[in-house]
């Protein structure tokens, strides 16, 4: 098949938008570059294009993630979706935790429910997200108030914050600041796991 039976899908443009994303496009992705359902199966049949999940792909170029789950819900969802709660916790490896399902926070409530995709509703703020390996995801502090607010264990709380200070993830004085802001469970935690590390 030739490119030109479907007119000049746009390559760069598509992988433009892949290398921002890990080397990952959904098939709306690709449908906006040019490409043909058929084109896809084309590309897929010659290497070009792995099929990760319906409607989600890879360049061959990029290696798959290790978070490729996380990419996949994220590029399900849209967009606007960020990584968050315990999955947020995962991504940055401080807890101990196998999510069973994938958490997203997405900005309203009329986004469609996905099998395995874990959706929370919250406006954030620009200073709540960051990009970690490619992914936007909630912040370290935004995290772990989010966190705590759905129930985690105090030990994994606990846990999460010891692990971001010691890797430099967060300060203690960025620590102490949310725990003036905040009130309750997050807020004794945060004050009794940095009183206990200052004394360790």
């Amino acid at each position: 098949m030739k490119d030109t039976e479907m007119g000049s899908p746009d390559h760069r443009a598509l992988y433009l938008a892949a290398e921002q994303q890990a080397g990952y496009f959904t098939a709306a992705q690709a449908r906006q570059a040019g490409f043909s359902r058929s084109l896809l199966s084309y590309h897929i049949g010659n290497g070009r294009f792995v099929r990760v999940r319906p409607h989600v792909y890879r360049f061959v170029q990029f290696p798959a993630s290790p978070h490729e789950d996380l990419y996949n819900a994220w590029l399900q969802v849209g967009p606007e979706a960020v990584i968050s709660h315990d999955s947020a916790l995962a991504l940055y490896d401080l807890a101990d935790l196998l999510p069973a399902q994938v958490h997203v926070t997405v900005p309203r409530t009329a986004s469609r429910r996905r099998p395995g995709i874990r959706l929370h509703t919250k406006q954030l703020s620009q200073q709540d997200v960051f990009r970690y390996e490619g992914l936007p995801v909630t912040s370290v502090q935004r995290t772990l108030v989010d966190a705590t607010a759905a129930g985690l264990a105090d030990e994994q709380v606990r846990l999460a914050i010891r692990q971001a200070v010691r890797r430099g993830l967060v300060t203690r004085e960025d620590l102490l600041t949310l725990a003036a802001q905040r009130s309750g469970r997050i807020r004794h935690l945060i004050i009794e796991t940095l009183r206990e590390e200052g004394e360790s």
